[in-house]
């Protein structure tokens, strides 16, 4: 079953979490032999599902929190839907692509995978990305590094490690197709980092253990390193991405 870490700050994921580049999904959709419908699998507030709009018809979007589709913004073309990414209750063979933004980790894989296999297209593709620590200056990634694992690094789930491995361990059962680099990109004030370090699984998990918000623990170091804080800087995620295609066998029919 897919794991929920986000509902209780579903409200600050919304706000602060960074933005997939367009050119992603543009890239994603010419892979794709039709451009009909499209399921996003631990969608969150539907970032992706949304961006996925511009290049397909519909967007089927899931998740297992409520929280967090209550904070997802409305489209006509994006169907949310409360649901684990192990039962999408989507139709045999109907999919032309399959995603999954930095949420793989938290689903039952094999499970996750036996429905994607079900319900895409033999000529549908399989994409699953995640990224790890954004990069400002070396001065400040040095103490945003300390913190993800110094500070909070025992609170983070052990599935974690998978996005450490960038998602070049995990189990892909499908012809993989070899992708070019993408990256995230922003312009944030201070105020915008410390918010986007709060949306962390292992800063809430930290408060709730230990009454102490572990950003405080950080934040004079941080403003030093930053310097003026007035000023807005570029924040950059790399993204680690895993494509494919299903099989040719799991479509075989036997003539009679």
């Amino acid at each position: 079953m897919s794991k929920d870490y986000f509902s209780d700050q579903a409200a600050d994921y919304a706000q602060y979490r960074p933005h997939y580049p367009d050119s992603l999904f543009e890239y994603l959709s010419t892979l794709c032999a039709e451009r009909r419908l499209v399921w996003d699998c631990g969608t969150g507030n539907g970032q992706a599902a949304v961006a996925l709009t511009k290049y397909f018809e519909q967007v089927i979007a899931t998740d297992v929190s409520a929280a967090q589709l209550a904070q997802a913004l409305a489209h006509s073309q994006v169907s949310y839907r409360l649901a684990p990414a192990e039962n999408n209750g989507i139709a045999d063979h109907t999919l032309d692509l399959v995603v999954a933004a930095q949420a793989l980790h938290w689903f039952n894989q094999e499970r996750f995978y036996s429905e994607v296999k079900r319900s895409l297209k033999p000529t549908g593709i399989v994409a699953v990305w995640c990224y790890e620590l954004m990069q400002i200056s070396p001065t400040i990634d040095r103490f945003v590094q300390h913190f993800y694992a110094k500070i909070v690094g025992p609170h983070w789930p052990p599935e974690r490690q998978m996005i450490e491995d960038r998602y070049q361990t995990i189990t892909f059962p499908f012809r993989a197709i070899a992708a070019p680099a993408f990256q995230m990109e922003a312009t944030w004030t201070f105020e915008q980092m410390l918010g986007y370090l709060n949306t962390w699984s292992a800063t809430q998990r930290f408060l709730r253990r230990r009454q102490i918000h572990p950003v405080n623990l950080i934040q004079d170091d941080l403003a030093r390193a930053w310097g003026d804080l007035g000023d807005s800087k570029q924040v950059i995620w790399p993204l680690y991405l895993r494509l494919g295609r299903p099989h040719p066998r799991l479509y075989t029919v036997r003539l009679p």
